[in-house]
C-alpha cells in the first residue's frame, strides 16, 4: 500500500470523519457538497481524493479530528470540525477558493469509531474486528498493521502527511485536547530545529495519567513536555483552574507558565514576555495549541470546561500573530469547541464565530499574511 492509499483508508472527505447513518447525515452531506462545490457524493468523494493528491505541493494542510472520548466534564467537541468549517463557508462563501488560493490543502477528517481512543487501549480481539469494520477492502494482511482508534490513526496520518509533504504546516480541528498528542508526537520525529509549544488553556493539562488512561484532555501536556525535555518550551498562558499553584507545575515540570490574572493585568507586557522566553531558549518555531477555554467564558462558554477570568479573544489573536512574525509557527490546532453546548441562547453562534476567526487568523500566521 502507498502512502496515498494508506492517507485515503485512514481519512475522510471533510466533515465524514463522524459516522452517521441517518441523524445528522443530510446536513453532513449538504455541507461536503458545499466544500467540495459538488453536486453529487460521487464528486465530494473525487474531489476530496484531489486534495490528498495535492498534499505534497502545499504550503500548509487543515485536519479534523472529530473525538471527544479523551474530553472530561461535558462532551460534544467530535462536532466542532463539521461546525467550524460550516461557519466558515457561512461567514466566507469562497472559503475553499481562498485555502487553494494560499496553497492550503483540507484534507478532511480522520475516521473516528465513536468508542474508541488510542491502540494502547484496546485488546488485540478488538483491534481486529474493528479492523474488519472500517477497512473491509484492505488483504487482512495490509490492514493488520493499520490504527483503529483516533489518536493513533492521527498520528499515523500525520507520519505520513510529513514524509510527502516535509515543509507543509498542519492546522488540527479538534476533538477535545487530546488530539494534540499525537499531532506533537508526530512532529518530535519530523523536526530537527529546536522547537517550543504555546498552550493558551484553563487548565494544565499535566497529569501523567488520569484514571490510569494515559492520553487524555488532561495529560497530553505532560507528554508533550517529557518530550521537549522539561525545559521550558512549553509555555502555557491563561491557566485559571488548577488544584496546585504555579509553583508546583514550574518547579516540578520545568514548564513556563503565565496565569490568567497575570496576563490579563498587562496583555501586551505578557505576550512580549512568552516571545522573549521562547527566543531566550533558542527556539526557532512553534506549534501553537489553543484550547478554546483559555478564552474568557464570555466569549466562548460553548465548551466542555468553561471558565471566567480567562484571556481576551484580541489577546489571543495577538499572541499568534507575534509567534507567526517573531519566531514562526511550524503548526497549530484548535481544540475543546463544543457546539451543540448552549448555557446561554447565543452560546452556539458566538464560540463557533470566534472559533471561525482563530482559524482565519491562525492560518495567516502559519502562512505569513491573511487569507
Amino acid at each position: 500500500m502507498s502512502p496515498l492509499e494508506e492517507l485515503r483508508a485512514l481519512l475522510r472527505p471533510a466533515g465524514g470523519g463522524l459516522y452517521l447513518v441517518s441523524t445528522g447525515r443530510d446536513e453532513q452531506l449538504a455541507l461536503q457538497r458545499r466544500l467540495y462545490d459538488a453536486s453529487t457524493d460521487a464528486e465530494v468523494d473525487a474531489r476530496w481524493q484531489e486534495s490528498l493528491e495535492a498534499v505534497a505541493s502545499a504550503e500548509a494542510f487543515v485536519l479534523g479530528v472529530p473525538s471527544d472520548v479523551g474530553a472530561g466534564f461535558r462532551r460534544g467537541a467530535n462536532l466542532a470540525p463539521l461546525e467550524i468549517r460550516r461557519t466558515l463557508v457561512d461567514q466566507l462563501p469562497d472559503w475553499p477558493e481562498r485555502l487553494r488560493a494560499r496553497g492550503v490543502v483540507d484534507l478532511g477528517d480522520v475516521f473516528v469509531v465513536p468508542q474508541l481512543l488510542h491502540d494502547d487501549m484496546l485488546s488485540e480481539a478488538q483491534k481486529e474486528a474493528t479492523r474488519a469494520a472500517i477497512y473491509p477492502a484492505i488483504p487482512p494482511a495490509e490492514r493488520a498493521r493499520l490504527p483503529v482508534a483516533p489518536l493513533s490513526i492521527t498520528e499515523r496520518a500525520l507520519e505520513l502527511l510529513f514524509a510527502m509533504a516535509p515543509k507543509a504546516k498542519p492546522l488540527i480541528l479538534g476533538g477535545d485536547h487530546s488530539v494534540a498528542w499525537p499531532v506533537v508526537s508526530a512532529v518530535s520525529r519530523a523536526r530537527t530545529d529546536r522547537w517550543g509549544i504555546v498552550q493558551p488553556d484553563a487548565h494544565t493539562d499535566l497529569l501523567a495519567e488520569r484514571l490510569g488512561v494515559r492520553y487524555c484532555f488532561a495529560t497530553w501536556s505532560y507528554h508533550a513536555n517529557e518530550l521537549l525535555g522539561r525545559d521550558g518550551r512549553l509555555v502555557q498562558v491563561g491557566i485559571r483552574a488548577s488544584r496546585h499553584d504555579r509553583g508546583h507545575w514550574e518547579q516540578g515540570l520545568g514548564v513556563r507558565q503565565v496565569w490568567a490574572d497575570e496576563w490579563n493585568r498587562d496583555p501586551a507586557a505578557a505576550i512580549d514576555g512568552v516571545v522573549a522566553h521562547l527566543k531566550s531558549l533558542g527556539v526557532t518555531s512553534v506549534y501553537f495549541s489553543n484550547d478554546i477555554d483559555g478564552t474568557d467564558a464570555a466569549w466562548a462558554d460553548a465548551t466542555g470546561t468553561p471558565e471566567p477570568g480567562g484571556l481576551e479573544p484580541e489577546s489571543i489573536i495577538e499572541l499568534v500573530r507575534r509567534l507567526g512574525k517573531d519566531i514562526g509557527l511550524l503548526g497549530a490546532d484548535l481544540v475543546e469547541v463544543a457546539p451543540c453546548i448552549q448555557d446561554k441562547p447565543d452560546s452556539r453562534a458566538r464560540t463557533l464565530g470566534l472559533a471561525g476567526r482563530y482559524v482565519r487568523e491562525t492560518l495567516g500566521a502559519l502562512l505569513g499574511g491573511p487569507l
